[in-house]
């Protein structure tokens, strides 16, 4: 598996990863999905490594992910959890990361409630001159890119298995519906998605949804309100053009829709009353089968879990696999984490 065009020493939001990262992570997810598939799901790339997960929030799917994903490259596995640490006890989180790396850490895989905290770590290891790659579980409303490009390998599978790869994704139309205001989740899949040239198209309760997140690519000015933005946007970097729609009303966000990605209602992070209840959210925002029948006829449904049955979408539709891709979706983290494991890491492999 080649990394000539794998440069990257940490992970820690997709802003500014280039077409040529995201086609690098797919082609490398793709074949670790085959190695997936066999009977020995094992290989030695990263044989001799040390992997600590460190996760100072609660975790199911990335954390399990991202542990088999370890174990599956042959890497030596550290798992750390806050309430039964020595942070208890008064210790801080960069002497944590440096407990880990005195023990040999060569990866440092980090969640944490506050934006911010996997790069001020990466910041001081670099500072320390260590060789110590940190990749970012999820933090605060920042980012979390490895759902991100997890997603992104789902639906860019889905359209060919063969060869997944950016550019599948141009002139589509996904909608990204929910908690947009406080997901890590939407942020990290509006850089990867708009990044393909699809249009993505954001639709919440104004609550959820200020105008100004439409700023979120660009930082020119928004002209205009009511129903929706459009937005075609200058970013300077590989990618010259990203589109990005705002919607108050859920039926124009998912006309005509290829793909809908619904978001958990984060209400651990809601400081005031956003919402008048989770009835009326449901039957606004909710996706059921008769708001999909405004989208495209072939519309496959995502969400990164873990899921509010009956809020953000009908248990009907959840578990319905000739639209859901949420199975597919979990699936897909393990290869996809291997490959981020496995990029960050091959530069320092034994041997």
């Amino acid at each position: 598996m080649p990394t000539t065009t794998w440069n990257r020493h940490h992970i820690l939001s997709l802003a500014d990863f280039t077409p040529i990262e995201y086609d690098t992570v797919l082609k490398t997810a793709a074949s670790f999905r085959e190695v997936l598939s066999r009977r020995t799901k094992k290989v030695p790339a990263l044989q001799g490594q040390v992997v600590a997960n460190l996760f100072f929030e609660p975790s199911t799917r990335t954390r399990s992910s991202f542990e088999l994903a370890a174990k599956r490259l042959s890497a030596d596995t550290l798992n750390f959890t806050s309430a039964t640490s020595s942070m208890t006890k008064g210790e801080t989180i960069l002497d944590t990361a440096k407990t880990y790396l005195a023990m040999g850490c060569d990866i440092m895989v980090i969640r944490h409630k506050e934006a911010g905290v996997p790069n001020a770590i990466a910041s001081e290891l670099d500072r320390l001159g260590e060789r110590v790659s940190v990749l970012n579980a999820g933090d605060g409303q920042h980012e979390h890119p490895s759902q991100g490009l997890l997603d992104l390998f789902t639906i860019c599978t889905l359209i060919d298995p063969v060869e997944p790869r950016l550019e599948l994704l141009k002139d589509k139309k996904i909608a990204i519906v929910g908690d947009i205001l406080h997901s890590r989740v939407a942020r990290s899949n509006i850089w990867s998605l708009t990044a393909s040239g699809a249009e993505v198209h954001l639709a919440a309760p104004p609550t959820l949804l200020p105008k100004w997140f439409a700023d979120f690519v660009n930082d020119e000015d928004i002209t205009g309100a009511g129903e929706a933005v459009a937005k075609e946007v200058f970013v300077p970097s590989a990618i010259p053009k990203r589109k990005l729609f705002i919607h108050w009303n859920l039926e124009s966000a998912l006309r005509d829709a290829d793909f809908v990605m619904t978001l958990r209602l984060q209400k651990e992070r809601m400081t005031a009353n956003l919402l008048p209840s989770l009835r009326e959210y449901h039957q606004l925002f909710g996706i059921t089968r008769s708001q999909i029948k405004h989208c495209k006829p072939h519309v496959k449904v995502l969400h990164p879990g873990p899921v509010n049955r009956g809020v953000e979408i009908s248990s009907d539709l959840m578990d319905d696999p000739e639209f859901s891709l949420i199975q597919a979706q979990v699936t897909s983290g393990v290869a996809v984490r291997m490959a981020l494991l496995y990029l960050i890491g091959s530069g320092k492999a034994i041997g």
